[in-house]
């Protein structure tokens, strides 16, 4: 068997991640997640499985939580990327990054930044009324916030360590907190 050495054309695209633009030329078969993490240098969003089964790589896509390793870059010319580096900064962390601070909501940290990425676009969707499949009444626009629904909402996000009471207590918070 003779293996044949083609020559993919790479493609230029503009990225806007955390509110900045960024021309990268990219082979056009590179994942989004790869184009943050190797082209882009945001190492915080994590490779787990890349088979979308874990969810460490997850990052908001016009607002909406995606897993970033199942999903071209060139797909996403013009679409709105957040990671993990995007929400907060360490001198003004996200109410989300400080609940995981302050809940212990992580263990070793390797699932945290796509936990905390799933959970701003899972709030989002609390807010916007979307029933998930707990949802006690899926007509009410007010979906109440229950240890459940949250479990159920951040199914796709493993920890590996188990911290998961932490992390509900944490997105608890966060949610109380926007109630007031």
């Amino acid at each position: 068997m003779q293996l044949v050495d083609v020559d993919i054309a790479k493609h230029t695209i503009e990225l806007k991640v955390n509110g900045r633009p960024s021309n990268l030329v990219l082979d056009p078969r590179t994942s989004l997640l790869d184009a943050l993490r190797e082209h882009l240098h945001l190492t915080g969003t994590k490779k787990g499985c890349d088979h979308g089964q874990c969810g460490a790589c997850t990052v908001l896509l016009n607002g909406r939580r995606i897993n970033s390793c199942l999903t071209l870059a060139v797909m996403h010319e013009g679409d709105e990327i957040v990671t993990v580096e995007g929400l907060g900064s360490p001198q003004a962390l996200h109410p989300l990054q400080a609940a995981f601070v302050e809940r212990d909501g992580f263990q070793c940290g390797y699932c945290t930044s796509g936990q905390i990425c799933s959970a701003v676009g899972m709030l989002a969707e609390v807010k916007a009324g979307w029933p998930s499949h707990v949802t006690a009444d899926v007509a009410s626009q007010q979906i109440e916030l229950t240890a459940e629904e949250i479990r159920e909402r951040m199914s796709g996000n493993i920890c590996r360590c188990a911290a998961y009471p932490n992390i509900v207590a944490a997105i608890r918070d966060v949610a109380e907190g926007a109630r007031r």
